[in-house]
């Protein structure tokens, strides 16, 4: 229990950070946080559930192990994605980036989380 404990703690501190971020405009850092928050979250529930942690940083994958809801999956979609094209150069950009919508998915797979811890 205190494992998931402290993979909760970091992804509440995560998205402390991602707010601060784009408060700040700093959007690649704080959509990164999102990212990380959501999965450490995720990888939370993972490991009370399996008693294992599944290296991925594929939050829709997590979310599909877990059997989260539609809404979550949903959710993940969306980070997922916008993560990987504020940290690398490589990929294509889909879209602007809607940052209140990103920061709100988190906060609710926060939530889900907790819930179903």
């Amino acid at each position: 229990m205190e494992e998931i404990k402290r993979w909760i703690e970091q992804a509440e501190k995560d998205f402390d950070v991602a707010k601060y971020n784009l408060d700040g405009k700093k959007i690649e850092s704080g959509i990164f946080f999102l990212q990380q928050s959501a999965e450490k979250a995720l990888k939370a529930l993972y490991i009370k559930i399996f008693r294992d942690i599944l290296k991925t940083h594929d939050l829709v994958l997590l979310a599909k192990k877990l059997n989260a809801p539609n809404e979550i999956l949903d959710y993940c979609k969306e980070l997922t994605p916008a993560y990987q094209y504020t940290r690398y150069p490589d990929v294509p950009k889909i879209g602007k980036i809607d940052n209140k919508k990103m920061l709100n998915y988190c906060e609710e797979i926060l939530i889900w989380v907790k819930k179903s811890i």
